[in-house]
């Protein structure tokens, strides 16, 4: 598909400056963007390389535009420039207005498929090829469901919830409206409960409660979200969580709180509303996190965290005292040395 830069401008609400018939036909970052391709700006550094660009449609953030030299009225030759309030986040609105186009919502039931006796299938719906579902399942309207995909009985799923091919949602579980889970997700496998007997063998300890997925939360490939032994492991509205991302049993994660790839809580944990838990964070159980805190790269967070803020390290701890502390570490092998010396003379 080709737009123009007019037809952009208008359908963001920009201010449009240079050629307004350029037209893009791709997306390209602004490094390598040919004439054909649209591109963004959101943060001063990469606007040197707007004076090298080839790309035919610029979007920049307006805060840049007291930096910017822009061609005045609608030239003829050369990129066209449209500021936006958020130059990101108008590449994202567009993007997905091509995403639509790509695949775009499927209706229907194909053939074969389970579908058990009673289960409403909305009209706007899509069940795809050998997918299962259980007893007593409820189907929100335009939910589309993947090949392979299974749902347990008593399963509830809002409305517009997509559900990739192979994922796994085990019975008794709830999963909100506008959500997405990609192929591999389970939701609700047993949580990891056992206990010893009088003889030391792991008993299992049976996990009766489900697993309850408000609204608009994403679920990256092959993540695992473990069901409550009592009660209900939830993530809250306008979480994301990544690829490969576990979440144990009576779990809460909190609205809006990012959770990157590797990442894991363990049980009975409480994660905040807004935090970020980077690449391979570990959460220890029964403990607490405070709203609004972010997590370095493979932090350990082993007791409860009080108060917003960053943190690193294992344990995590302030991330600017923790970064001192890896200065002084990088030192000690020369300190060492010192040391020895000193110890030598006495």
């Amino acid at each position: 598909m080709e737009f123009s830069a007019q037809q952009i401008s208008m359908l963001l609400g920009g201010k449009l400056y240079g050629n307004a018939n350029a037209k893009v036909s791709d997306v390209s970052p602004v490094e390598t963007a040919q004439p054909h391709h649209l591109t963004f700006v959101t943060d001063e550094k990469y606007l040197p390389l707007l004076g090298e660009t080839h790309a035919g449609v610029v979007l920049i953030t307006s805060a840049l535009a007291d930096r910017l030299f822009l061609p005045d009225g609608e030239g003829k030759a050369g990129p066209a420039y449209i500021l936006v309030e958020n130059a990101r986040g108008a590449m994202a609105q567009l993007l997905q207005l091509v995403a639509n186009t790509m695949n775009p919502p499927r209706r229907g039931i194909e053939q074969p498929c389970f579908v058990s006796e009673g289960v409403n299938v909305p009209e706007d719906a899509y069940i795809g090829a050998f997918a299962y579902i259980g007893r007593n399942v409820r189907l929100g309207k335009g939910v589309q469901i993947y090949p392979q995909v299974y749902i347990g009985d008593n399963v509830v799923i809002g409305d517009g919830t997509i559900l990739y091919p192979g994922v796994k949602v085990y019975y008794n579980c709830r999963i909100g409206a506008q959500c997405i889970l990609h192929s591999g997700v389970v939701i609700g496998a047993d949580g990891f409960g056992f206990e010893p007997d009088a003889d030391g063998v792991n008993r299992k300890v049976p996990q009766i409660g489900n697993v309850v997925i408000e609204d608009d939360v994403e679920i990256g490939a092959n993540t695992t979200i473990d069901r409550a032994m009592m009660g209900s492991t939830v993530v809250r509205a306008n979480a994301k969580l990544d690829n490969l991302v576990q979440v144990a049993h009576n779990v809460e994660v909190g609205a809006s709180t990012f959770m990157c790839a590797q990442s894991g809580v363990a049980g009975s944990s409480k994660v905040g509303h807004h935090c970020i838990l980077a690449g391979q964070v570990g959460v220890a159980g029964h403990i607490e996190i405070a709203d609004r805190c972010v997590f370095g790269a493979q932090a350990g967070v082993a007791g409860n965290v009080r108060k917003p803020g960053m943190y690193q390290g294992s344990p995590a701890i302030d991330a600017a005292t923790w970064r001192r502390a890896s200065i002084g570490f990088k030192q000690l092998p020369e300190m060492l040395k010192i040391v020895n010396q000193l110890e030598k003379k006495l």
